[in-house]
């Protein structure tokens, strides 16, 4: 909670603040990386520096937090916090980088704003970067004692057992860990990051979701090869190095759009590489002889280009109340609705609670025609690949 000399102070200069986060954004960037150039080489995402996407995000969720201060002084926005405390966690975030960031942030801050920073202004701003901070430090010391590691220490060695090309731009790796002791247990629906030595010598970070369901004595991820400008740089690598044999380094599992126990509906509706979470909780379903009514949604651009397509109509099939609707943009002889989702066409049980994975616009499509047929926001979840631009939306 804000103390009573700063919501004033907030609630006055928020207006000129947010106008200028992305301005301040890139300068607290510019400093940062010329500060810790290793920061940029081995932490952050090269690619999403590169078009800025990474700016957004932590524009889009200083103003969320403020905002969320003001107008509900007496809780906090802990789907904001959760989503982004399991990214901190995943890259093996610690306490002491948040003192980081709060230098260079703050100096950027001064640099656009000039003498409109007065001690007032500083003194009231500093606590809402605090306030925030401090929830994420407390939510990430909670993860990482979860998952039985140190602050920050989440990467083990993992061995690539199997690789297999699912689409011609979409392959997956198969690992186990190289010192013979069991996968880690994990919730259906999370991700792991794989870090990579590249050539220029930075070791990058991505994330990529679990693809089938805990238990195995080895884990699946799927990985899509990014392309375009900038192209992706962890994914481009795999698609063309790695293979059976090879090494990398994995972080323990982490990631808030799980699957939930008990017996109520559920709707899964993904695009793209968006199903790979899904596959893992259909598999863990499928492994628990669940009988809870399941729709499956999936949207892809067409059947060649839809990774695991035949697993996902296996396990839909293997649930006694499972069904699966696919639209393909361009659905052939496949028997698919032609053109993007459309969750107004199907049957929902009363009581469904959604999961979404995908792209930007794949969401907000989705999350606004759910919405527009009854089902409450706080019944909707979703996962992004990326920087979450849309941090705040949702219930």
């Amino acid at each position: 909670m804000l103390s009573e000399q700063a919501v004033p102070v907030v609630r006055a200069t928020l207006p000129a603040v947010g106008g200028a986060l992305d301005e301040i954004t890139e300068r607290f960037y510019a400093r940062l990386f010329a500060a810790h150039p290793e920061l940029l080489r081995d932490l952050f995402n090269r690619g999403n520096q590169a078009n800025g996407e990474q700016r957004k995000a932590l524009a889009g969720s200083i103003a969320a937090f403020a905002v969320a201060l003001l107008e509900n002084p007496d809780s906090r926005p802990d789907a904001m916090l959760s989503r982004i405390a399991h990214k901190h966690a995943s890259l093996g975030v610690t306490s002491e980088q948040y003192k980081t960031v709060h230098e260079h942030l703050f100096a950027a801050i001064v640099e656009v704003l000039g003498e409109a920073v007065t001690p007032e202004v500083a003194q009231a701003w500093d606590e809402v970067y605090w306030l925030m901070a401090n929830a994420l430090i407390a939510v990430e010391a909670r993860l990482y004692q979860e998952a039985g590691v140190a602050e920050g220490e989440v990467w083990r060695s993992m061995e690539i057992a199997e690789r297999r090309e699912e689409t011609a731009d979409t392959v997956s790796f198969v690992l186990r860990p190289v010192d013979g002791t069991p996968t880690a247990p994990f919730r259906p629906g999370q991700y792991v990051s794989v870090r990579v030595a590249l050539p220029d010598g930075a070791r990058q970070i991505r994330q990529y979701s679990l693809s089938a369901a805990p238990g195995h004595p080895q884990w699946r991820i799927t990985v899509k090869r990014v392309d375009g400008d900038p192209a992706g740089e962890v994914s481009s690598w795999l698609h063309a190095h790695a293979g059976a044999g090879d090494t990398v380094e994995v972080s323990a599992p982490f990631g808030d759009l799980v699957l939930p126990e008990g017996e109520s509906p559920l709707l899964l509706a993904s695009a793209g590489v968006g199903g790979t979470p899904m596959l893992a909780m259909l598999d863990h379903l499928v492994a628990t002889g669940s009988t809870r009514p399941v729709v499956v949604v999936h949207a892809d651009r067409a059947p060649a280009s839809h990774a695991h397509a035949e697993e996902l109509r296996r396990l839909v099939d293997a649930l006694p109340q499972g069904t699966l609707h696919l639209w393909y943009e361009e659905p052939g002889e496949s028997g698919a609705r032609p053109g993007r989702a459309d969750v107004t066409l199907i049957d929902l049980p009363k009581g469904t609670t959604a999961y979404l994975c995908g792209p930007l616009p794949f969401l907000r499509a989705v999350r606004g025609d759910l919405i527009g047929r009854g089902t409450a926001s706080a019944d909707i979840h979703y996962e992004v690949f990326g920087p979450d631009l849309w941090l705040g939306a949702e219930g």
